[in-house]
């Protein structure tokens, strides 16, 4: 009896995942194509090609032409999943030794389709889903838009408006209880009620003081 053998993810389809969760800041921005690279695993042949995008580097590409300009301006400017390809597309370049002149000869040429599909094809099955992102993998490391959005993302939807909302209450400690919905991310993801209440109890015993309200 032959087994299947488990299938390739598609990487053009995986890098469309990132498209529902735009528009960002640049700050969030920076963050998500640093996380998508990092995830990815891509060495770059040229040393001085940092992997991390800044909020510095992006506006740089801005004012080269590389990058088109943000939606709206100042603290309301955002960036969407097309400046997202934009980003990655300069890096994943720059980590392969081009230099920003060959790279703004080659912009002129490229339509958004063929920059979507060189970033998918370069990143390849190595690309993560959005849910696999670093960002998600310890409490606080979402930053902004992006944290939240991610969040969103590896929550079911919901069923609809008529179905109601199943709550989890969990005994913490004399006086504290936590009421969670069961279908929010930590209650899925990360174990019984016993596992997420001693998380809780860790958390309160570095907000209380010693014994009988007294530091040791």
């Amino acid at each position: 009896m032959i087994s299947a053998q488990p299938s390739t993810p598609d990487p053009l389809a995986t890098l469309r995942e990132y498209r529902p969760l735009a528009p960002w800041g640049l700050r969030d921005l920076a963050a998500l194509a640093g996380a998508i690279l990092d995830a990815s695993g891509v060495v770059p042949i040229n040393a001085a090609a940092r992997a991390q995008p800044s909020e510095r580097t992006i506006r740089f590409y801005v004012a080269r032409g590389l990058v088109s300009p943000p939606e709206g301006r100042g603290t309301a400017a955002v960036y969407t999943y097309k400046h997202m390809l934009q980003v990655l597309a300069i890096k994943l370049r720059q980590m392969e030794g081009a230099t920003l002149e060959t790279i703004v000869r080659e912009a002129e040429s490229l339509s958004g389709d063929m920059i979507e599909r060189r970033v998918a094809q370069t990143l390849g099955p190595a690309l993560p889903h959005p849910s696999q992102l670093a960002l998600l993998q310890a409490p606080g490391t979402g930053r902004g838009r992006v944290g939240r959005a991610l969040q969103a993302w590896i929550a079911p939807p919901d069923a609809g408006a008529a179905r109601g909302v199943s709550c989890r209450r969990i005994t913490v400690a004399p006086g504290v209880e936590l009421l969670i919905d069961e279908q929010h991310p930590v209650a899925r993801l990360h174990g019984g009620s016993e596992a997420i209440g001693e998380a809780m109890r860790r958390a309160l015993a570095t907000l209380m003081p010693g014994p009988s309200g007294v530091q040791q």
